[in-house]
C-alpha cells in the first residue's frame, strides 16, 4: 500500500487562470463576487472571463486539432490538467502512459451545450451537431485527456454532485495506492448548467435570491445561499520519490447519508471526519486548517459548524472557505478547494475570511479579515454534496 504524494498542481476560476494567481488571491482574500447586471437571472455571480480559457490553454502544447474541436468544458479540462502536468514536470519525465491514469470529476456537466442543441433541433433536426453524441457525455473529458497526454491506464469519470471533485481525488489516491497507476491525473471539471438547470439552484433556495445587503458569506449570519463560480482544477498524484512533493494526501474518507434530498447531516459529515483523520492516523489536535466545504447556505452552515464542533472540540483548527471569494463551482467545488488547502500548505499561510462580519452561533475558529502567517503543517478539506455525498481528506506538509 504505496502512500499518495501530490505533485503538480492546476487551477481555473473566477480568481485567476493558472495556481499563481490564485495564491496571490487567497492570500489577498481578493473576493471575485460581484452583482450581476440588471435583468441577469442571479443577483451575484464570480465570473470565469472566457478569455481566460484561452489565456490558460495558450502555452499548454496542447495538439491544436484536439483544442479546436473541444466543447468549452473540455478546453477548461485540458487547460487545468496542462498546468498541472508541467507543474509535475511530466512532460519531461514521460512516464509510461501504460502506468497512467486519468480521473475526472463531474457530472452533467454539458447540460448548457444541450440546451443549445435541443433548440437547433425544435427548427431543423438537421441542424443538430453530430459531435453532439460525443460531447453531451461526460466521458468525452476523459477521451480528450487520454489522447492530449497519451494517457492508456485506466480513465473513469466520477459524479458526485459537489463533492464530485473530492471524490474523484479519492478514487485517484486509491489508484495509485494499490499500484493500479504510477501517476493519476486528476481533473475536477467545469460544469456548465442550462439555464433552467441554475434557475432550479435559485428556485430549490440553495442561491442566494435577492441583492438585499450583499451576498453574505460562509459562516456569517448574512449567509444566504451560495453564489455561482464556474471553476476547473487538477491534481497529479504519485507515489513517493517520483516528482517533487507539494503535499500527502494521507487520508481520505467518503460516505453516503441515506438521502436522496439536499438536506446535509451532522452525522454523515462527521463520519467522514473521523475516518479520515483515522486514515491517516491523526488526532484532532495535530490538524491546523480546515478548508470548509461552506457554501454560504445557513443550514449547510449551521451543519457544518456542528461537524467541525463534534470533531474538533471547542477549539477548531483555523478554518476558511475557498467559495466565500471564488464562488461554488459545482461539481468542481471539492478539487477546487484541496487545490486551495494545499497551495496553503505550500506556501505557508492562512488566507482570509473577509466577508466576515458576524459568525453564526456556535461558528469554528475562523480566519479574519487577514491572511495568517501560521504555515499549517497539516489540513483537512471537505466537500459534500446534495443526495448525502460526504467526502473529507487530509492532508500533511511534506517533511
Amino acid at each position: 500500500m504505496r502512500r499518495v504524494m501530490v505533485t503538480g498542481l492546476g487551477a481555473l476560476g473566477a480568481l485567476g487562470p493558472d495556481v499563481p494567481r490564485l495564491a496571490r488571491a487567497l492570500r489577498a482574500g481578493q473576493s471575485a463576487i460581484t452583482r450581476t447586471p440588471e435583468g441577469f437571472a442571479m443577483p451575484y455571480q464570480a465570473a470565469l472571463p472566457p478569455a481566460w480559457i484561452d489565456e490558460a490553454l495558450a502555452g499548454a502544447g496542447l495538439p491544436s486539432t484536439l483544442v479546436r474541436r473541444a466543447s468549452r468544458p473540455v478546453r477548461a479540462s485540458l487547460a487545468v490538467a496542462a498546468q498541472a502536468w508541467q507543474d509535475a514536470g511530466l512532460h519531461r519525465r514521460e512516464p509510461d502512459g501504460r502506468r497512467v491514469a486519468v480521473v475526472v470529476g463531474g457530472n452533467n456537466l454539458n447540460g448548457a451545450q444541450s440546451a443549445a442543441a435541443t433548440g437547433r433541433f425544435d427548427r431543423d433536426p438537421a441542424l443538430v451537431p453530430p459531435r453532439l453524441a460525443l460531447q453531451y457525455q461526460d466521458t468525452d473529458h476523459v477521451a480528450a485527456l487520454s489522447e492530449a497526454f497519451r494517457i492508456r491506464g485506466e480513465g473513469v469519470t466520477v459524479g458526485g454532485a459537489s463533492a464530485s471533485g473530492a471524490l474523484a481525488l479519492i478514487h485517484g489516491a486509491r489508484l495509485v495506492t494499490w499500484g493500479v497507476a504510477d501517476v493519476c491525473l486528476v481533473v475536477a471539471a467545469l460544469a456548465e448548467p442550462s439555464p433552467a438547470e441554475l434557475r432550479s439552484f435559485l428556485n430549490l433556495g440553495a442561491m442566494v435570491p435577492t441583492a438585499g445587503d450583499g451576498p453574505g458569506g460562509p459562516f456569517d449570519r448574512g449567509h444566504r445561499g451560495f453564489v455561482h463560480g464556474p471553476a476547473a482544477a487538477a491534481m497529479v498524484l504519485e507515489a513517493p520519490g517520483a516528482g517533487r512533493p507539494l503535499a500527502e494526501l494521507a487520508g481520505h474518507a467518503a460516505g453516503l447519508d441515506a438521502n436522496s434530498g439536499p438536506d446535509p447531516s451532522v452525522e454523515g459529515e462527521t463520519d467522514v471526519l473521523v475516518r479520515a483523520l483515522a486514515a491517516a492516523g491523526a488526532a484532532p489536535d495535530e490538524v491546523d486548517l480546515v478548508g470548509a466545504h461552506g457554501t454560504g447556505s445557513p443550514l449547510g452552515d449551521r451543519t457544518e459548524a456542528a461537524a467541525l464542533r463534534r470533531v474538533f472540540g471547542a477549539r477548531t483548527p483555523w478554518v476558511n472557505a475557498v467559495k466565500g471569494l471564488a464562488g461554488h463551482g459545482l461539481t468542481a467545488a471539492g478539487l477546487l478547494g484541496a487545490v486551495a488547502v494545499v497551495v496553503q500548505l505550500r506556501d505557508g499561510f492562512v488566507h482570509p475570511n473577509p466577508w466576515l462580519r458576524d459568525p453564526i452561533d456556535g461558528a469554528p475558529r475562523l480566519a479574519g479579515p487577514q491572511a495568517l502567517d501560521d504555515a499549517p503543517r497539516c489540513a483537512v478539506s471537505s466537500a459534500f454534496g446534495f443526495g448525502g455525498f460526504n467526502s473529507a481528506v487530509l492532508w500533511r506538509a511534506p517533511r
